[in-house]
């Protein structure tokens, strides 16, 4: 069985793409439209590696991230973050939580800013599921 990777986005063209690029790299790709629908999927999946947008209707990325890397049973599955927000941007908005008395969250394995080359996101996808 192939290696899943859950991607969490609320445009249905970059999930498109994703999952593409999932696919030709011999993974299986699971979708979501927010960080919602990703909790779930991701507590049903157990999938293997994460692609994740920031903003989103419903739960942001920012939210999942937090939830997701503070839950005993799931902070291990390595996260790339997709987005259009810098990288400086988010990791002030997760300060910001923690210092609210949320729990301090690692940085992300890997964050990219969109656009993002298919070469690109294929070789970050290998890095981490070999």
């Amino acid at each position: 069985m192939s290696k899943k990777v859950l991607i969490v986005d609320d445009d249905p063209d970059v999930r498109m793409f994703n999952s593409t690029v999932v696919e030709e790299s011999g993974y299986t790709p699971i979708e979501a439209s927010n960080g919602e629908e990703g909790l779930e999927a991701v507590r049903k999946e157990k999938p293997d590696l994460v692609l994740l947008d920031v903003l989103m209707p419903k739960q942001s990325g920012i939210r999942f991230f937090r939830e997701l890397k503070t839950d005993k049973a799931l902070l291990g599955i390595p996260v790339v973050i997709l987005s259009g927000v810098a990288k400086r941007t988010f990791l002030r908005s997760q300060k910001a939580l923690t210092e609210f008395g949320d729990k301090p969250v690692p940085e992300p394995e890997q964050y990219l800013e969109k656009p993002v080359e298919p070469d690109e996101l294929a070789q970050e996808i290998k890095k981490f599921l070999g």
